[in-house]
């Protein structure tokens, strides 16, 4: 099926239809009936259900993947799922990440000190504009995407990378507003540390979080001058949902976190208790002279803290309408197990509703997804990883920055007409590369020259992933390139019905046409519709 051909029929079908359809509608095998919940088999496993388990689960399965699964018993997969628990990255971090505040602040201003030399010294009319040098600051952002993006490459645990990512949408912070890289690592292995352990501990780790402080705006509240920020989206976005507190609960809890700010020389959480509202508060009906640990405690007492994670979780793994009565029964759990995301996590993926067939490839992949589980399933290397992170920002997720405190929406919202049409040309972009030459060859990255944009930039190789229309891979010519993706070791050799299990939840939009070599049935599926949902 041609590019332009098969998203003329993703976008009609999607105008035609709305609401949890439209997600069916982009795979073009219908609507289906509303999910029916049935009683889980006891049986072990099929590939379906072994992938269904794994794409929920992590990026990209590969075919040995499911079938390393297949055959087992299902609850006996799941405890493997959660047992997987490292809160260490594989990955070497950057070398900055002990970096101080005062260091940084020396870097920076060394770097405006440089930047006026040079315009002074490159100044007049005979002279070319200054190049300007690398920008500190945005360097280690880049750097730690970059980490980021190839530790979910590589990680032997793709569960808690996932769970890491969920915890980055819930307790949002950006680089673009904290501006210090190294809070934003450390607070990545804080909830890292957490993915799978107690979001009553999580919540309190988090609010004491340098990268929180700053990104909402709590170093800066004190005394007589308390900042409602972190109060209000505690409320709103982080334990409750809107409807479930006043305005003189948050105009209360802003007191009472008055004066958790950040040490200036380390970057570390600090109390200031001179800053702190030390008078009598009233939250939710009691009255004492709270602090920010007793605000958090008495919150977490609410019956609706566990249905608002339980809520987010469903949308997460399961289906994009949460079921009212499987909800309260899996909040219920959560409470009882004081707030552990195993036993809530178990339950969940045992679910008859988690393992309906009905809900298989009825949620859309998010760019993470999508691009991080291409390349572990084509099992080819990419050297430098900005491209990616390039592909990322062209399709609506870049780590580190979600566009605001409320995260990433997901869902639907990923799939608008602009980054369907984009997501198809960066899956081409990935066929294309592949068929050239081996992405290791055609995604190289030089180390940057400091002091030269224009060197950087065409060292990123932004042109490759930001306009695939226009460039060629590596300036090479793509009109002979075949439409046959290059196989790395997991997807070579195997026959078109296993490939098509392992890539599609869902039937593909197309049939296959027979005897067609392995290479061109990836590629066919890597541009099906049906490739874009899990």
């Amino acid at each position: 099926m041609g590019l332009d051909r098969g998203c003329d029929r993703m976008l009609e079908r999607r105008a035609l239809l709305g609401g949890a359809g439209r997600v069916l509608a982009l795979a073009g095998v219908g609507v289906l009936a509303p999910s029916v919940l049935r009683p889980a088999a006891a049986a072990a496993m099929g590939a379906d259900e072994a992938r269904h388990l794994l794409s929920r689960t992590g990026f990209g399965p590969t075919p040995s993947d499911i079938a390393e699964l297949q055959g087992v018993d299902y609850t006996a997969a799941v405890e493997r799922v959660l047992g997987k628990w490292r809160p260490e990255p594989l990955t070497p971090p950057p070398g900055w990440i002990n970096l101080t505040p005062p260091q940084q602040r020396e870097q920076a201003e060394r770097f405006r000190e440089e930047r006026e030399e040079k315009r002074k010294a490159q100044s007049g009319p005979d002279k070319p504009p200054p190049l300007a040098n690398a920008n500190p600051i945005q360097e280690r952002a880049r750097e730690l995407r970059n980490w980021w993006v190839e530790e979910m490459l590589v990680t032997d645990q793709p569960f808690v990378e996932r769970m890491t990512l969920f915890w980055h949408n819930h307790f949002t912070s950006s680089l673009q507003k904290v501006r210090f890289a190294p809070a934003i690592y450390r607070q990545n292995l804080l909830l890292r540390r957490h993915a799978l352990g107690n979001f009553a501990t999580l919540l309190h780790a988090v609010a004491k979080d340098p990268a929180m402080l700053l990104y909402l705006d709590g170093a800066q509240s004190k005394a007589g001058q308390p900042n409602e920020n972190f109060a209000r989206e505690l409320l709103e976005l982080f334990t409750l949902g809107e409807g479930h507190y006043t305005e003189a609960d948050i105009k209360a809890a802003a007191r009472a976190f008055t004066g958790w700010g950040i040490d200036r020389n380390t970057g570390g959480f600090r109390a200031y208790p001179a800053l702190h509202d030390k008078g009598e508060k009233t939250f939710f009906g009691r009255s004492g002279a709270f602090g920010g640990d007793d605000i958090l405690s008495m919150i977490l007492d609410k019956p609706g803290v566990s249905e608002w994670i339980v809520g987010k979780l469903w949308r997460e793994l399961v289906s994009l309408t949460p079921d009212p009565a499987e909800v309260k029964r899996l909040a219920a759990i959560f409470r009882e197990a004081r707030y552990e995301m195993k036993p809530l996590l178990r339950a969940m993926l045992l679910s008859p509703a988690f393992r309906d067939p009905a809900n298989r490839g009825a949620l859309i992949k998010s760019p993470v997804e999508l691009v991080v589980g291409t390349i572990r399933l084509l099992g080819l290397p990419v050297p430098e990883k900005t491209r990616l992170v390039r592909a990322l920002q062209a399709i609506g997720q870049v780590p580190f920055d979600p566009p605001n405190v409320k995260g990433w929406p997901g869902g639907e919202a990923w799939i608008t007409t602009n980054t369907l049409l984009m997501r198809q040309q960066i899956l081409r972009r990935f066929v294309e590369a592949t068929t050239v030459a081996p992405m290791g060859d055609t995604m190289p990255m030089a180390p940057p020259r400091p002091g030269r944009r224009a060197d950087r930039r065409e060292a990123m190789g932004d042109e490759v992933m930001m306009a695939p229309e226009r460039t060629p891979v590596e300036g090479r010519s793509l009109r002979a390139a075949g439409n046959a993706a290059r196989l790395g070791p997991a997807l070579a050799g195997l026959d078109a019905a296993t490939l098509q299990q392992a890539l599609l939840a869902v039937p593909p939009q197309m049939p296959l046409a027979a005897g067609l070599p392995a290479g061109e049935v990836v590629a066919t599926l890597m541009l099906d519709p049906g490739y874009q949902l899990k």
